[in-house]
Order: C-alpha cells, then sequence, then structure tokens
C-alpha cells in the first residue's frame, strides 16, 4: 500500500476568507491583481480603490499597460445583483472605463445575459467580463483563490493577441527611440553599452561574467543597477557585493537590498510614454551610471583594467 495521503478539494463560502467586502476582499485583490490578470489574460497596473463616482465608489481601478486603457472591477461577496449591474454602468461612464470585470461567487443568467448583451452591442473597444469567484482549499491548507472567466468577448483570444502584438511594436519602438535621444544627449554612453534597441535594459560588464552595470526604462520609471552574469547565482553577486554594503548605500544614496537580482537599485520616476520627460530621465541615467562606474572601478580594481 502507498503512504501518500489523499483528501478532496472543497469550495469555501467567500466570506470565510473575506469577511467584508470593501474592508477586506477589495484590498486583497488590489494587492494580489495578477492572479485576475491571469485569469482575464490581461496585463493590469493598479491606479486607485473605492474610486469616487458622484455619490458611489468604484472598487478598484487598474490600467492595461498593453493600450493604456482603463480598467473597471466591481467585485461583490454575494450572488450578483441589479444594484451592483446599475453602479458599473455609472462607474463605465464616470470613469471612461473600456473593459468591465465584475467578479461575484454566483451570477445569476439575467446578469450574464446583460454583460453578453453588452459585449454584442457596445462600440468596438469595449469589453466586459463576468468572472466567477472561488475559494477552495484540501484539508487543512491555506485558501486558494480561482477566478474562472464565465462571459466575455466574442473572439476575445485572437483581439488579445492582436492587441498585444501591436503594443509590442509600438514599445519597442519607444524604447528604440528613447535610447536614440540618450545617445544624443551623450554620445560617449555608446562606451558603457548604451545602444539604439527595442530592449527595456542596457548593459555594461564591470567583472567578466559575475558583475554588470544594468540600465532600464520601464513604463513609469528608468534606472540603473547592478546584477551578475546572466543564469549566475544570486548568492554569488552579493557574496561579492557585500562587503561593501555600507560604502555603496553611503556613496550612493540608495538601498543595497536586491530586488528580483538588482542590487542598488537608483530610479527616477518618468512615463515613458511621454517624450517631454525623456531628457531629464536620459541625464538621470548619464549622471548615475558615471556615479556607479567610479565607485565601482574604486571597489574592484580589476574592473579599471
Amino acid at each position: 500500500m502507498s503512504d501518500i495521503r489523499f483528501d478532496r478539494l472543497v469550495d469555501l463560502p467567500l466570506r470565510e476568507a473575506w469577511k467584508h467586502e470593501a474592508h477586506e476582499f477589495t484590498p486583497w485583490l488590489a494587492e494580489n491583481i495578477e492572479h485576475l490578470s491571469e485569469a482575464i489574460g490581461i496585463p493590469l497596473e493598479l491606479t486607485g480603490t473605492e474610486v469616487a463616482v458622484e455619490t458611489f465608489s468604484a472598487d478598484i481601478l487598474a490600467r492595461n499597460p498593453m493600450d493604456d486603457t482603463v480598467v473597471l472591477i466591481e467585485n461583490q461577496l454575494e450572488q450578483t445583483d441589479h444594484t451592483h449591474l446599475g453602479q458599473i454602468m455609472t462607474y463605465l461612464a464616470g470613469l471612461d472605463a473600456q473593459t468591465v470585470v465584475w467578479i461575484a461567487p454566483d451570477f445569476r443568467q439575467p446578469h450574464l445575459s446583460a454583460i453578453r448583451w453588452l459585449n454584442e452591442n457596445t462600440s468596438e473597444g469595449f469589453s466586459f467580463f463576468a468572472v466567477k469567484a472561488r475559494v477552495v482549499r484540501i484539508g487543512d491548507s491555506p485558501f486558494a483563490p480561482i477566478f474562472e472567466v464565465v462571459e466575455k468577448p466574442d473572439g476575445w483570444g485572437r483581439t488579445l493577441k492582436r492587441t498585444a502584438e501591436a503594443a509590442k511594436s509600438e514599445l519597442s519602438t519607444t524604447r528604440e527611440a528613447f535610447w536614440q535621444t540618450y545617445l544624443n544627449r551623450h554620445p560617449d554612453a555608446s562606451e558603457t553599452g548604451v545602444r539604439v534597441s527595442g530592449a527595456s535594459n542596457m548593459f555594461m560588464e564591470i567583472i567578466p561574467g559575475k558583475l554588470y552595470l544594468g540600465r532600464y526604462t520601464a513604463s513609469a520609471t528608468s534606472g540603473v543597477y547592478l546584477r551578475g552574469g546572466q543564469g549566475q547565482d544570486p548568492e554569488g553577486v552579493t557574496r561579492l557585493l557585500a562587503p561593501h554594503r555600507e560604502e555603496i548605500e553611503r556613496t550612493l544614496a540608495v538601498p543595497f537590498e536586491a530586488e528580483g537580482g538588482w542590487y542598488a537599485v537608483s530610479s527616477t520616476p518618468h512615463p515613458l510614454r511621454d517624450r517631454t520627460n525623456w531628457p531629464a530621465a536620459v541625464d538621470f541615467l548619464h549622471d548615475r551610471t558615471k556615479a556607479y562606474v567610479a565607485l565601482l572601478e574604486r571597489l574592484f580594481p580589476e574592473a579599471a583594467q
């Protein structure tokens, strides 16, 4: 006989996980919005919770970074009702949203029909989702959230693929222009690895195979950081840099801690899509690069060879 023990997957009422919709469920969903993002297939960036619209408050407002459109998220801990449907229509107009996600543990058939009708009859560019929320566990295991899409626009998969491809192409072109601006203002940056490319990161080798200086540009920030070689164990970078932690933090005025394998991250806020911010952003990157290189050449003499 096998010693493996099996148990049953059990669905729980949502209120066993979240007692209060506004005080518990909405904050949890806002902090874990990637769960919903994976279910509907749209990248989501949180922009606000309990957003006022006249006398009401929309639960969650997010942004789709692929096309910079507004995503409205309305959630319930009980079966759907006409009140929430009415609020959704109010928020849709008041917040200029193009995607609506309605979350509940159970949908009444008239409300699913309403979502279906909206997808079929509203102008192109609007999308409506009905998402069933579940909480499950096996035995005494931690609760696990599950989001199931029960209504979505027809041909959504094809639409999402076209949008993603267009956004990827546009983003790549925008990054190329950003790095070109960098080189136009600072031609010597080519000596530190900056080149015209659709990539989000540019690298300068400090210690071959062990330590690199990275520059990045993202949707809302650009910055400078340190990282190890491709595929290198992050612990190797920690051992290399840790003896100099205090000097790194003091000289560069940044925290040492790693974030996803990045160390000593220094960033400046600026929207990548707003080109008026680019000159200040590239000047920041260039100045910080010089400061990082000067420090690293002092800490690691072999880097200056």
